[in-house]
This record gives structure tokens, sequence and C-alpha cells, in this order.
């Protein structure tokens, strides 16, 4: 049966509490643990809607007795900044009062987890998951949040600590599907990149900012990487991030849609019962989040797009004009990379410096922080 929990979360004042809600499904012992949430970016709606329509689904099967693993989905993750509405504009992106991005700065916890299980692993690869999620847990529970923002990053992070698979969904500004995830973990992603119809699938064991999927998977690379030769850990975790189109792409039909490319794919782990519909093809193969052009106007301006998401780009084609009406000076804006334009911004007036499109290029050139702001 669907257990509703609630977890409240630090007010900054009095009288303006706020909680997270997540939603758990599954049998009574389960096989294995999957973590979902939508909307940690509190202004990109498309994935709070495939979780409402996920939440039938899954009370659906669980009823049927379909259900293998729990599930735990929680449809708000960021309460905080969805109601932070100014002058009729939704700004769920960063924190107003600190100016952080919602989706940066998770606890880093692999130096404190590798000190503390240092003398406890074993030879056996599944007992030292066991432990490694326990002192995650541990950890995690002995933290002590001093602002709202953390307080909800720490529920976040709690909760999904020690789930098997973590989905994070978001969307882009205006795009096509694509996903994030490690280069360790694209064999058990790309079938969820197929069922989506994902355009572009971007691939960073760390990408520099500490987002929530990174959160999860640098714990168990850096403990690999620690204990290699004298310890065998486990992939304990896996996570991706979805970006389910763009702001506007709000639609039943649409949700539905990625509802059931989701549940495909759970099938496919083994965390539902059933058969899955036949894997379609890949539409793009899977580069380095390293190779990705960050295509930036020089200067200010009307921005009129010539491409489109989904488009391929040849090196120096041209992407977008940018005209200053008062000087009448046309500035062109090229890509110099050839690669799929995946998603572009959704303003219309372009500042000197502006990223205004990301092109999926296959060879890394880029290094150090690799995520937009």
């Amino acid at each position: 049966m669907q257990r509703h929990q609630v977890h409240p979360l630090l007010a900054p004042v009095p009288g303006t509490d706020r909680q997270i809600h997540s939603f758990h499904y599954g049998p009574p012992r389960p096989e294995g643990k999957v973590y979902i949430q939508a909307s940690l970016h509190a202004d990109e709606l498309p994935g709070m809607l495939v979780a409402w329509h996920l939440k039938k689904h899954l009370a659906e099967l669980e009823c049927a007795g379909r259900l293998r693993s729990e599930i735990v989905l929680v449809p708000v993750a960021n309460p905080v900044g969805l109601e932070q509405v100014v002058m009729d504009i939704p700004l769920g992106r960063f924190e107003l009062e600190s100016g952080q991005n919602f989706n940066r700065n998770f606890l880093d916890l692999s130096a404190q987890i590798g000190d503390e299980v240092q003398g406890l692993l074993t030879r056996d690869p599944a007992e030292n998951r066991q432990i490694i999620r326990q002192q995650l847990r541990k950890a995690l529970t002995a933290q002590v949040p001093a602002t709202q923002l953390q307080s909800q990053r720490l529920a976040l992070q709690t909760l999904a600590c020690d789930a098997d698979v973590v989905l994070d969904l978001h969307c882009d500004f205006e795009a096509v599907p694509h996903v994030y995830t490690t280069p360790e973990a694209w064999s058990q992603v790309e079938p969820l990149a197929r069922y989506l119809g994902s355009q572009a699938s971007l691939l960073a064991t760390d990408s520099g900012g500490l987002s929530f999927d990174e959160c999860f998977t640098l714990v168990w690379w850096t403990l690999q990487q620690r204990f290699e030769g004298t310890f065998d850990i486990p992939q304990g975790s896996f996570s991706v991030t979805v970006e389910l189109r763009g702001q506007g792409d709000v639609s039943h039909a649409l949700a539905e849609q990625d509802c059931q490319a989701l549940i495909n794919y759970l099938i496919t782990l083994g965390a539902i019962e059933g058969v899955p519909e036949p894997l379609p093809e890949l539409l793009y193969p899977a580069t380095p989040l390293a190779g990705v052009e960050p295509v930036t106007s020089t200067t200010g301006g009307v921005l009129v797009f010539h491409v489109k998401p989904g488009d391929y780009m040849s090196a120096g084609q041209l992407v977008a004009d940018v005209i200053d009406p008062i000087s009448d000076r046309l500035t062109p804006v090229y890509t110099t990379r050839a690669g799929l334009l995946y998603a572009r911004s959704i303003r219309r007036m372009a500042t000197a410096g502006m990223v205004i499109a990301h092109v999926a290029g296959h060879e890394a050139y880029r290094s150090g922080y690799l995520l937009s702001a």
C-alpha cells in the first residue's frame, strides 16, 4: 500500500513552514530501491506532471503485485523555489536569499565515509555495499542544517542515499529530450535513453557542481578509487538527470508518454515485474559532457535563431543573429564545433557573454566546471 511521508524543512522565520512529501510504493520485502524526484528546479514542471501520472500507475502496479523494488517518488522536490514568483515570473532555479542554484552544492561525504568504513570493509562486495549505505545514512542523519536550503538538500539526499537507482526529472529552457549520467553507468542507462527518445546523452564522472545526481555516484566512484586493489567496492548507486524537453512542454500526452518510458525502463531493471516494450533505437550516441559547446553571444540585442533543438550542426554553422535595433548592427553567432544542438535559451534578448544554446559534440575539449550556472 502506498505510504505518504512528510519531511519538515527548517523554517527561516516563524509561520513559514514547508515540507517535502514522499510517496513510497512496493512490497513488504523489496528487492531493491528506486528513487525518483521532479522539479528540483521549481520552474521546470514537465517532470512534476510525469510524477503525477506515475503515482497512479505505481498504485495500480502495486495493487497488481508487480512491484519488486521499493519505489520512492517525490513529485515536488523544491517547495522553497516553487513559491518564488516575482511579479508574475517564476524564479525556481536559484534561491533568492543566497543566489545559490537549487541543484548544486549537495554534501560530498566521500572522504568521511571512506575513513569510517576503512576498518569495516570485507572481501564480500555485497556486504561492503550494505556497510557503506549504513554509514551514509548515519552520516546524513548526523547533519544539522543551518538554513532552509540546507535542510531541503539534506531531506532529498537522505531519501535517496540508499537507492540503487536515482532518477532526477528536469527540463531545459527549449530542448529535445536528453540525459546526463556517468560513463560508468552508461550501459545501465542506455535503455532509459532509448525509451525516452533521448537525442543527447551526456557523460561525465564529475561535472564539478556537486549536483544532486552526482552526490551519490561520486561517493561510490571515490571509494572505488581509494580502495582499489584492497577491497571490492560495487557500484552501489547510479543516477540520471532526465531532461524532459523544455519548460513549455507540459501536456498530458507527453507526460503519459514519458511515464510509460520510465515504467518500461523499471521493468528492464527488474524493479517492476513484466515484459517491457521492445527497445527503440538510440537516436544519437552518448557523448562526453566535456564535448558540449556552450554557444555564446559576444554582444547584446534581439536574438533571432536560425536553428532549433534537434538540429545537427556542422562546425561554423550559423546559429542565430543578434540585432542592435539602435545601431542596426547584426552580429551572427556561429558554432565552432559539429554536434547536435539539444537546447537553446528561452530568452530573445541576448546580453554580452550570454550562452544561447548548447551543442553536444563528440570530442571532449573542456575541463573543470562543466555545468551551466
